[in-house]
């Protein structure tokens, strides 16, 4: 009960700041609210990354499940990963996967010198022995995307994305 209760005091601070933090410039730092959909099965991992307009990965942001066993499951960002193994082990960090209709807040930042300039934030989702979703939710980097706040998932396991920029 206590857990429920903290959690919905940071929803609603979440909640409430979203309207003057979107009044303030676009990238830099950023709480995300992820909130995923009811289903059947094991928790969710969840891959944030930038994404260019070709497609390809330019940065990974937050990787929510921390098992490596799994992270071929997520098919396109495993194959990136796989290519460029001269890169660091891992430029996001990892977390606890998430559970059937949980939610879970996560920080990162996003360089403003991807804030519209033709990059994406995509979101991808996979949940152990079921299906795979690439685009779960995409966010164009623009100025005016980014102050829309609220990204609802298209096909996948997430049912919606929040994000509230930091204030410094």
């Amino acid at each position: 009960m206590k857990n429920i209760l903290v959690f919905g005091l940071l929803i609603s601070a979440l909640t409430l700041t979203t309207h003057n933090a979107n009044a303030q410039s676009v990238g830099g730092e950023y709480k995300c609210l992820i909130q995923l959909k009811n289903y059947q099965g094991e928790g969710a991992y969840v891959i944030v990354s930038i994404v260019n307009s070709k497609g390809d990965y330019i940065e990974t942001l937050r990787v929510l499940g921390d098992d490596h066993e799994w992270y071929p499951d997520l098919k396109s960002w495993y194959a990136c990963r796989e290519k460029a193994r001269h890169q660091p082990r891992l430029d996001g960090v990892t977390g606890a996967t998430i559970g059937s209709g949980e939610r879970s807040v996560v920080a990162f930042e996003i360089n403003k010198k991807y804030i519209d300039q033709a990059y994406t934030l995509r979101f991808e989702s996979a949940v152990e022995d079921k299906s795979y979703h690439a685009k779960d939710v995409v966010v164009q980097l623009t100025s005016e995307q980014l102050k829309l706040g609220k990204y609802e998932g298209t096909e996948g396991y997430i049912r919606q994305v929040r994000l509230i920029p930091v204030n410094k």
